[in-house]
């Protein structure tokens, strides 16, 4: 799925929403590379357009949690990874490559994946 990334309009960090209700946050460095990502913290949520942007990685405001904009690693511990996502040109427009959702999972599915620590 091809999300439109909108005019950064003098920003260097702002939301997107997909048509399906995620939404990713668009960082553009200094070179004017873009790099789009998950808009919340793998951690706990936090809001990472709020984070501090240096040296190729987003620092969560909350827990001050490290990742690289190109790869998704936490540089903080190897327990979360950030979703990062290829921008691409689609006539005329700048898109992140968003990939499809995934699938939603039944009550059943949820606890069961829960009892294992996946969720």
């Amino acid at each position: 799925m091809l999300v439109p990334l909108g005019d950064p309009d003098g920003r260097s960090a702002w939301t997107i929403g997909s048509p399906d209700g995620r939404e990713f946050a668009v960082f553009v460095h200094d070179d004017g590379a873009v790099r789009v990502t998950d808009a919340g913290c793998p951690h706990r949520g936090g809001p990472l357009i709020e984070g501090r942007v240096r040296d190729g990685e987003v620092r969560c405001p909350w827990h001050w949690y490290r990742f690289d904009l190109e790869t998704g690693e936490c540089r903080t511990t190897d327990r979360h990874e950030l979703g990062v996502y290829p921008v691409v040109e689609r006539d005329g427009r700048w898109c992140a490559d968003v990939g499809e959702p995934a699938p939603a999972l039944s009550w059943s599915e949820r606890l069961r994946a829960h009892a294992r620590g996946d969720g």
